[in-house]
C-alpha cells in the first residue's frame, strides 16, 4: 500500500508543478514592501515568544515584541 502510494505521488507532484506551478503569493497593492517586512518582523517575534523554553527568553522575546509593536 505505502510503495502504491509513493508510486502514486511521485507521478502526480512534478505533473502538478509543470501544471499549475508554485503558489505565489499576491500582496494588496497599498501594502508597501516596508510594511511587509514589519509584517514578517512581527511574525518572527512572536515565534520567538512561542519556541522560548525558559522564562527569562520568554520575557526577553515579549519585551523585543513589545517594541516591534510600538514602532509599527
Amino acid at each position: 500500500m505505502e510503495s502504491n502510494w509513493k508510486g502514486i505521488k511521485e507521478a502526480i507532484t512534478p505533473t502538478c508543478h509543470e501544471v499549475r506551478g508554485h503558489k505565489k503569493h499576491h500582496h494588496k497593492e497599498w501594502i508597501t514592501v516596508d510594511t511587509l517586512d514589519k509584517i514578517q518582523e512581527r511574525r518572527n517575534k512572536q515565534s520567538a515568544i512561542n519556541t522560548s523554553r525558559t522564562r527569562a527568553e520568554k520575557a526577553k522575546a515579549q519585551a523585543e515584541e513589545e517594541h516591534q509593536n510600538r514602532q509599527t
